[in-house]
This record gives structure tokens, C-alpha cells and sequence, in this order.
């Protein structure tokens, strides 16, 4: 048994924020069924690398899904996703306001023929405002969010993050959203309209900066891997060219940190005794740090760090990540079989439950590999399919 298991979730979303939302449930065992456009597919289906012209974003970011090819600017591929609708308990959708009220499947009709759905809409700035009919992407909301704005190095331009961060951020989002919409409905009985503009979760992770503003006039600056809050923080470099990290958020570690590097001196220093007060001082605490590490190499900086029970941890790419021992004992990646390229390897679920865990039954599918499938769950018979794929409607 899984958690989710009993659920049946419509994904009619694109790309990465909503697609992302209900790959978290299918992760644990929701019914989810993925709407795509019978001859374009989702866009992500041509993202990133792609073995063979077979595209791994697709095959991470719709695993556990059963694909269904369906026109919903058709009115039979309409008259299909409500028959879907009456039959599901979430739908998740990130078109543009109003493109389902111009379908006729506008949320209040769905919530008439299925009163227990959960109508998840996301879009780049909500259902409403002056920004609301523009097109939105994660992109946007790096830029609008102050993210991009306190990015980079403090002499450097702003700076965007290399990945969908925002549309990480707002599938997380959307996920928790509609786990406490169905929580509701064990109370009610009734379902839901869910509204998540993706320019407002990444705000949640960059702290009180509006606070702070507000209330002290503070505007957050560069400051490239060093931190406002607390020094010292930042990536330094050893003897044998390593990148290592070093983080002294709790008060105890920094004065394990400057001690172990020889320098115990500062602890006593009156400004040491708050994260605030050591960033006043960061090019003095910077400075002792990186000498101290820059005279050794990384193995044995990582020992004395251990030893001292100070925070510290190599800078990874890809293929530290394959080797290391800790995601190894964590099962963080798995190989998973898959029926166009034999088997991929990709992260495993989010994280582990001890009652009723997780797990990826299949990648992401070929466009259309469900369809025959979800329509007959839906009662068509097959002469009738056979029909709406000869018209186009479906693939």
C-alpha cells in the first residue's frame, strides 16, 4: 500500500511547475493522468539532454504517469476531460486565466459535475490582477521575487539560477496545497479552486526581506557566497584545487570553525558573540579561514572539520554525486526499467516513510501510450476511439 494510492489525479499542466505538483503524488501511488496535446506533446518532452531524441526531463518529470493524448480546444476532447473530471480527485492546470472557461470547463461547471474535485490552477501571477493574462515562467519569478536581485557576486550583475528553481519551488508548493485541500475535504465533503501564482512561493525562501524592509528601510545586496546573517560562510578553495563549503549559522560552530584554523582569539572579541556582529567583521574571518584551508588539501581539511564537529562539505558536481557514499546508503538515485531506453537512472522520491513508502513504477511514457486505456476506464467503447483518433482528437 501506498500513501496516495486511492487518489486520481489529472495532470492537463506543461513543462515544469505543475507537471512537477503531480509527479509528488504519483510518487506516492496517486493515479495520475497525464493530458497532452496529440501532436505536439508537452514541451518538455524536447528539454535538456535526450537519448536517441527520447528527452530524460520528460522521463523524470512524468514518471508514475499514464500518458493520454487528448485536443482540449476540441469539444469532444473537452466532453472527455469531463467525463475525466467526474471520475478524479484532483485537477491540475496551468493555462493561461480563462482558457477553460473559453473550453467550457470552467471550474465552477467542473466542480458541478464532480462537487469532491480539487481544481489546482497554476500560473505564472494569479487568476486575477493587472498581470494576470500574461504569460508566466519561473524565470519571471526569479526576477520578480528580489531572487535574481540578491544573486552574484557584489561587484556583478544579477544573476538567475542555471535551473527551474521557481517552478521546483512552486510544484512543492502546489503539491502541499492540494494535499490540504484534500484534508478540507474530509471535513466538507467538498472540493476546491486552488490559485497559486508561481511569482509568490520562491518568496517564502529568501526570509523577511519585506519585513526588514518595512520596518528598517533594509533593501537585501549582493554578496555572493557570503551571508548577511552570519560569517563566516562562504566556498573555499584547498591546496589540491578542491571547492569546499563552510557554513556557521549556529553560534557554537563558528567558534569551533576559527578555532580549529588558529585562531581562538576571535571568539573573545565582543562583536563575535552574534551572527550580525560577525558580518561586520566577515574580510577578517574570511581571511584567517581561507589561509588556513588554502594550506592543505581537502581530505585533510574535512578531517579536522569532522573532527572539531564543524560544518563543512565539498563543492559536488554530477560526478561526485554518482560516487558518494552517503547518497548510496540513502538510495537517492535508483535504476528504473524503461520500455524505450531499457533502464535510466534518475533521483529517487522526495523522502522515505516508514509505513508506506514510495517508489517509481515507470518513467515517463511515449505520447499517447495510455490513451486506449483512460478511455475505456471512461467507458468509450472501441469503435468510438478509434474514431476520435482517425478525427484527430486523440493519438
Amino acid at each position: 500500500m501506498t500513501s496516495l494510492d486511492d487518489l486520481r489525479v489529472i495532470d492537463a499542466a506543461t513543462l515544469f511547475a505543475g507537471p512537477s505538483a503531480a509527479m509528488m503524488l504519483g510518487d506516492f501511488g496517486a493515479d495520475v493522468i497525464k493530458i497532452e496535446h496529440p501532436r505536439r506533446g508537452d514541451p518538455s518532452r524536447g528539454h535538456g539532454a535526450s537519448v536517441d531524441g527520447v528527452g530524460l526531463w520528460w522521463k523524470t518529470l512524468s514518471r508514475n504517469k499514464r500518458t493520454a493524448a487528448v485536443d482540449l480546444s476540441r469539444a469532444e476532447g473537452q466532453e472527455i476531460l469531463r467525463r475525466l473530471a467526474e471520475r478524479s480527485d484532483v485537477l491540475i492546470e496551468n493555462f493561461r486565466p480563462g482558457t477553460l472557461e473559453r473550453w467550457n470547463l470552467a471550474p465552477d461547471d467542473l466542480l458541478e459535475l464532480n462537487p469532491r474535485l480539487i481544481v489546482a490552477r497554476m500560473t505564472g501571477f494569479g487568476q486575477f490582477g493587472p498581470m494576470s493574462g500574461q504569460p508566466g515562467f519561473g524565470t519571471l519569478a526569479e526576477a520578480m521575487s528580489g531572487f535574481a536581485a540578491m544573486t552574484g557576486q557584489p561587484d556583478g550583475p544579477p544573476t538567475l539560477p542555471p535551473l527551474a528553481l521557481a517552478d521546483g519551488i512552486a510544484g512543492l508548493a502546489m503539491s502541499y496545497a492540494v494535499m490540504v485541500a484534500l484534508h478540507a475535504r474530509e471535513r466538507t465533503g467538498r472540493g476546491q479552486v486552488v490559485d497559486l501564482a508561481i511569482i509568490e512561493p520562491i518568496l517564502g525562501l529568501l526570509g523577511p526581506q519585506m519585513s526588514a524592509y518595512k520596518a528598517l528601510g533594509v533593501v537585501p545586496r549582493r554578496t555572493g557566497n557570503r551571508s548577511s546573517s552570519n560569517a563566516p560562510r562562504n566556498t573555499y578553495r584547498t591546496r589540491d584545487g578542491r571547492w569546499l563549503a563552510i557554513s556557521t549559522s549556529a553560534q557554537a560552530i563558528a567558534e569551533r570553525v576559527v578555532t580549529l584554523v588558529g585562531r581562538p582569539d576571535l571568539v573573545e572579541q565582543p562583536w563575535f558573540g552574534s551572527g550580525h556582529g560577525r558580518v561586520q567583521h566577515v574580510d577578517e574571518l574570511d581571511e584567517a579561514v581561507a589561509s588556513w584551508i588554502a594550506e592543505r588539501d581537502a581530505a585533510e581539511v574535512i578531517a579536522r572539520f569532522e573532527e572539531a564537529q564543524a560544518a563543512v562539505a565539498p563543492i559536488y558536481d554530477v560526478t561526485d554525486l554518482a560516487e558518494d557514499p552517503q547518497y548510496a546508503a540513502l538510495g537517492t538515485f535508483v535504476e528504473v526499467p524503461d520500455e524505450e531506453l531499457g533502464s535510466l537512472t534518475m533521483q529517487n522520491v522526495l523522502f522515505r516513510l516508514s509505513d508506506t513508502p514510495g517508489g517509481i513504477r515507470w518513467p515517463g511514457r511515449p505520447l499517447g501510450r495510455d490513451t486506449d486505456e483512460v478511455l475505456g476506464e471512461l467507458d468509450y467503447p472501441a469503435d468510438r476511439i478509434a474514431a476520435l483518433r482517425e478525427d484527430g482528437v486523440i493519438a
